[in-house]
């Protein structure tokens, strides 16, 4: 488990603003949110995988485009 034994995964759900499961439009803000949680440890790959029913290069793919278009980066520019 990626996240602290302290919080369970629907409170790192919640606080990432993660879809609940994979029924949802993916955006490119969600993929990224997805991507963020993962990056900083919120859920493990395993539970996005497992949860979103994502593939490892559908993952990859999402974090290659977070990644290029400013990742981190741009959101602390935003905030």
């Amino acid at each position: 488990m990626a996240y602290p034994r302290d919080i369970s995964i629907a409170e790192a759900i919640k606080r990432y603003g993660l879809p609940r499961n994979h029924r949802v439009h993916w955006s490119k803000a969600r993929k990224d949110d997805v991507v963020r949680a993962v990056r900083e440890q919120a859920i493990s790959f395993h539970e996005a995988r497992q949860r979103y029913l994502l593939s490892r290069s559908e993952f990859e793919q999402w974090e290659r485009d977070y990644v290029a278009s400013g990742g981190d980066a741009a959101r602390m520019e935003n905030a």
